[in-house]
């Protein structure tokens, strides 16, 4: 099978490109259950790529109910090495607005009903995730999105809210006085399980609206939200192609690709064989040879 490097996790229409053929829909086994959907993956500039509809098809799950764990296993299983998130959020500063395009670099989890992590069962690692996505990933994004015309804001924390309700304006002006950019519902824990996995990931952030904080715009709707991600496909899918076609000059070894190295802590004599087995696709490099542990 051909290793695919690169995966996209957003909207089901994002896979909708003209250049993209040779188009393929596969359905990985995972430790965690199936992903959201089929991953549909193409060609696009002579490399194999993936997509990822997170919420299915037809927006089937809402934000508590995604599998995040599966769907990053999964890609994971695919070869993937670099994630794009297409994320639509709603914007907590003046400056982002909607329309524009935030490439965050830090995030709180305000989340409470997610796994969010794919240890435990017998296997402890503690993930550093200070710089919880890719600074590497981000200048690729926000290069190649402001190459086919996004307007691009590079930095802000991307607060990750249950959902599926919107915010309150007590909630919203709340988190405002916190210093927050953005706000969303599915970057948490998606970021951590991918730093988990060792794979890049960075977020193309889609201002769609002002929360519910502002005084002079309208409160976030459904309606608003689908409008501008449609009127933003366009441009996302150009990024999306930029960054294809230009892979060969950022490729390479990134922070998040070793991500693991120092954190699992539980002595792999102990690790239990079935938690061995249900994890070897992250943690097996970093472990001794079954029946070689001291």
């Amino acid at each position: 099978m051909t290793i695919t490097e690169f995966a996209v996790i957003g909207g089901s229409g994002l896979y909708h490109m003209p250049d993209l053929h040779d188009v393929a829909e596969v359905t990985p086994d995972t430790p965690f259950g199936p992903p959201s959907d089929a991953i549909i993956l193409g060609t696009l500039h002579g490399r194999r790529i993936a997509f990822l509809p997170r919420h299915g098809r037809g927006h089937i799950f809402s934000p508590s109910e995604i599998p995040y764990r599966a769907n990053i296993y999964a890609l994971k299983s695919l070869g993937v090495r670099y994630i794009v998130s297409i994320s639509a959020c709603g914007s907590l500063r003046e400056d982002y607005a909607p329309g524009h395009i935030v490439v965050p670099d830090q995030l709180f989890d305000h989340t409470r009903k997610r796994e969010s992590s794919f240890f435990g069962g017998g296997v402890v690692a503690h993930i550093s995730a200070a710089h919880p996505f890719s600074p590497e990933m981000n200048r690729v994004i926000a290069r190649a999105t402001r190459a086919v015309g996004g307007v691009v804001h590079e930095g802000g924390t991307f607060i990750t809210i249950e959902g599926p309700r919107f915010s309150t304006k007590g909630e919203s002006h709340t988190y405002r006085q916190w210093g927050m950019s953005l706000i969303g519902m599915t970057t948490s824990p998606e970021a951590y399980l991918a730093l988990e996995a060792e794979i890049a990931y960075g977020v193309m952030a889609h201002v769609t609206d002002y929360d519910v904080w502002h005084e002079s715009e309208e409160s976030v709707t459904v309606e608003a939200v689908i409008r501008v991600l449609q009127q933003n496909t366009a441009l996302a899918q150009r990024a999306i192609n930029q960054m294809v076609a230009t892979m060969a000059e950022w490729t390479g070894e990134f922070a998040a690709h070793s991500a693991l190295r120092q954190a699992i802590i539980t002595d792999p004599a102990r690790i239990p064989a079935t938690a061995r087995q249900k994890l070897a696709l992250l943690i097996e490099k970093y472990l001794p040879p079954s029946g070689q542990q001291d």
